[in-house]
């Protein structure tokens, strides 16, 4: 990504490269479909109505979301399928809301217990069909039940008056380094325990959807629709995990260097506020810069970056005033940290997006 071209930014922003972001899209839509499952890209990462567009005209079946919120915002912008691929609790004011979605959309919803599928049906008896999927654990250990125990919840939906779908889950123990290959086989063997004990049970399950940005490649026989999300950025997370090249990072913290206070260091207005501050212990610090090989952004602070140069680097560092590329550790912070993305096009500045279900947490 060049952005010296684009004058007209003030940093500290997150700046999207749009060839680059087209190429992630076109080529996880490709493998997606030479897969032969349907992709679903989860919109928690971009949280923005042109991106999400752009991912369904390269064929996207529909968007995923975490939040009800997110799902009324993908809505009012005019997005017709939407999953909330999260164990919902329909209390009754989450509830109104499910109502209202259930008009305006095609709607899917997680549940993963008994007590979460009977709040739904309480909550959206009498609306319009509204599929549900049971959350199943292939590993993670986050949400999501034991394959064995997907039957008990998927009798309590039927009881509720609602459609069982599917089930889904998330390999998200594929975040360490060299573990994708087999997440995305625990991801495989959990759905197709899960799918043969529901369907002996009486149950079709037409959707059995998984999929993280690390095993998305890689999913083996019986998902049939994956939802990545990282993946239309990427970040320093993936380029750890070898999911990813740098040159197919397309959005990057574009800062200042507003200080530089010794030889061995110098600060950049990219702080907690702009990159966020997930650092897993497998990553070397708080962000990637690209164009100076070999260092990493050391600390943090909520408006300070601290970038340390290690003994014996031999590259010109940059001075008071230059700017500087950061790839955020993790993308989907990052991105709920703004109002809007700066999307360049060779070096220059085309268009400025809305991030428009930012902080849409409920």
């Amino acid at each position: 990504m060049i952005v010296d071209g684009a004058t007209d930014i003030t940093t500290p922003a997150l700046v999207v490269d749009l060839g680059v972001l087209e190429h992630n899209l076109s080529t996880m839509a490709t493998a997606v479909a030479e897969r032969g499952a349907a992709l679903r890209p989860h919109a928690k990462t971009h949280k923005c109505l042109p991106i999400a567009r752009r991912q369904l005209a390269h064929g996207a079946a529909g968007l995923s979301v975490a939040t009800v919120a997110e799902a009324e915002t993908f809505a009012e912008g005019g997005i017709a399928d939407l999953f909330i691929a999260y164990p919902v609790w329909a209390d009754p004011e989450r509830g109104h809301r499910l109502q209202a979605l259930a008009g305006r959309t095609r709607l899917s919803i997680g549940a993963d217990s008994v007590e979460g599928a009977a709040a739904l049906g309480r909550a959206l008896s009498g609306t319009a069909e509204v599929g549900v999927l049971v959350e199943i654990d292939c590993g993670h250990h986050r949400s999501g039940v034991a394959p064995r125990a997907a039957v008990d919840v998927a009798r309590a939906v039927a009881k509720s008056g609602l459609a069982l779908t599917g089930i889904f889950t998330f390999p998200g123990h594929s975040y360490m380094p060299g573990a994708a290959t087999e997440a995305a086989r625990d991801e495989a063997a959990a759905l197709s325990e899960a799918a043969e004990l529901l369907e002996s049970a009486g149950f079709e399950v037409r959707i059995t959807s998984g999929g993280s940005t690390p095993t998305a490649r890689q999913t083996r026989p019986g998902v049939n629709e994956l939802r990545p999300g990282v993946y239309a950025f990427n970040d320093a997370q993936q380029v750890a995990l070898g999911t990813c090249r740098i040159e197919e990072v397309a959005l990057v913290a574009l800062g200042t260097v507003v200080s530089a206070p010794a030889p061995d260091r110098f600060i950049l207005d990219t702080g907690s506020k702009i990159l966020g501050a997930d650092r897993p212990e497998w990553v070397s610090g708080h962000g990637l810069l690209p164009d100076f090989p070999g260092i990493r952004v050391s600390s943090l602070s909520e408006h300070h970056a601290v970038v340390n140069v290690p003994r014996g680097f031999d590259t010109p560092v940059p001075v008071v005033g230059e700017r500087v590329r950061v790839i955020p550790n993790h993308v989907c912070n990052a991105v709920n940290l703004v109002d809007q993305l700066v999307v360049c096009s060779d070096g220059q500045t085309v268009d400025r997006w809305s991030v428009t279900a930012r902080g849409a947490n409920t």
